[in-house]
């Protein structure tokens, strides 16, 4: 699917017509796998939309020894779906993760660049004390 069909509403529409596209041509219910072969997305977003459209009542699925089968339930209820970009909320999270990830490196790098300092300075004051005790011996 191109980037124009990444909202939730346009992909529900391209999933129930999947559907309804292999029970024609292959006269049994659709199967997640044909799914997403024929919309060539990956199984995972398969699985996302599934369980998506299922919680909303658009599609039902029956388990049988041979797998899971989906049905179409009720179709009108795809145009309850907002049309808006399901994607930006998924970019802001990911940015806001990719910011607090900036931050808690910064983080590290400055509580390692303390502890170097720290260790510097331990080394400078115990080569002090020791050069101290060898001029007294002397």
């Amino acid at each position: 699917m191109n980037d124009k069909s990444k909202n939730l509403y346009s992909s529900a529409h391209l999933f129930v017509s999947a559907i309804r596209i292999l029970e024609h041509q292959n006269n049994t219910p659709a199967t997640l796998e044909d799914i997403s072969r024929i919309l060539k997305i990956s199984i995972e977003r398969s699985h996302y939309l599934g369980r998506k459209l299922k919680e909303m009542g658009i599609i039902d699925e029956v388990e049988v020894s041979y797998g899971i089968r989906l049905f179409i339930k009720d179709h009108l209820k795809i145009e309850d779906i907002p049309r808006e970009d399901d994607g930006g909320k998924l970019e802001a999270e990911l940015r806001k993760f990719k910011e607090s990830q900036k931050e808690l490196s910064h983080k590290i790098e400055t509580i390692q660049a303390k502890q170097a300092e720290k260790k510097k300075n331990l080394f400078a004051e115990m080569e002090k004390k020791l050069k101290q005790e060898l001029d007294k011996k002397k």
